[in-house]
């Protein structure tokens, strides 16, 4: 499963909060047998740690510029470290007895994938154009206006390859784990001579939980999200929630424009590639975290199948 950044919070204080209620439907999925690995975003989360790094740094003090995929890695720490004491204290209340842990996952791109040449991920603070021009001319940074608030960092968004880890989460689930993985969809690094490197980039955390759900020959794939139901015409007076779509349904809503470039085009898109790559006829579904075990018995919920 994967967790949308309203399963979290914009603070260390309002997500330890929500993490609790977050816990709840996915200590229900345990109690009714399911194995469970999580996935989550950490868009918010990255944006702070990135943020105080470079205001430290910029203020000259002793704090060091810290690089992009370190702070990534931070973010999957602590919020791993949030889920972890929720899930395992609702477990604990429940009486139900089962380890928790989170793997801090790279997860390889191709250092030519198309994205590198256009960088469109927004990170970090807002700045003049001297200011932007100062920090591109010392570090190569690229800097882009954004919508008349100043100029940001745009770093690239790849399609995830290979997950470095994915044994350690297959033993760690063999052995009865609750995994936490692919956090902000992983950690980017590209294949060198000398061995694996961090690059400044963004992974779509949904694409990188499809791959992860292909990988591990997952039953299904569930992308949590914001809404019950995925649906057609959204916001207009003909709306119409969906309860399932085929491939071929999906790829004609897609070249309607129905979903959102921004919010549910790459979870449709995610869903699509995991049931298009799964070999034991796994499906998709698109739901809200509070109607995660309905949707698992059909109740609600959007289907994405063969």
């Amino acid at each position: 499963m994967a967790l949308g950044g309203n399963a979290l919070g914009n603070t260390p204080e309002e997500q330890l909060k929500l993490v609790q209620e977050t816990a709840q439907p996915i200590v229900d999925l345990v109690e009714k047998g399911y194995e469970v690995i999580i996935g989550h975003g950490n868009g918010p989360q990255v944006g702070m740690i990135n943020l105080a790094m470079e205001f430290s740094a910029n203020k000259g003090g002793n704090t060091p510029y810290m690089p992009f995929p370190e702070c990534g890695a931070m973010t999957q720490g602590y919020i791993g470290y949030h889920l972890q004491q929720a899930i395992q204290a609702e477990l604990n209340a429940r009486g139900i007895r089962k380890p928790c842990a989170t793997v801090v996952t790279q997860v390889v791109v191709d250092e030519k994938d198309p994205g590198f040449a256009k960088p469109t991920k927004p990170v970090g603070s807002f700045y003049t154009k001297e200011e932007a021009d100062a920090i591109a001319a010392e570090k190569g940074f690229i800097f882009v206006e954004d919508a008349g608030r100043g100029y940001r960092r745009v770093v690239p968004s790849p399609i995830p390859q290979r997950i470095v880890e994915l044994d350690v989460v297959e033993q760690l689930v063999s052995a009865g784990a609750i995994v936490i993985t692919v956090g902000g969809g992983g950690i980017p690094v590209v294949e060198t001579e000398t061995g694996l490197k961090g690059v400044a980039a963004v992974i779509d955390k949904d694409r990188a939980s499809a791959l992860l759900a292909r990988d591990v020959k997952a039953d299904e794939l569930i992308i949590l999200t914001a809404v019950d139901r995925v649906c057609i015409n959204f916001n207009k007076p003909d709306q119409q929630e969906l309860a399932s779509m085929t491939l071929a349904e999906a790829e004609e809503y897609i070249g309607q424009k129905q979903f959102a470039p921004g919010s549910m085009l790459p979870k449709v898109q995610s869903c699509m590639e995991f049931v298009k790559g799964n070999t034991n006829g796994g499906v998709a579904l698109i739901t809200s975290l509070a109607r995660a075990a309905d949707a698992l018995e059909g109740k609600t919920g959007t289907i994405i199948k063969p």
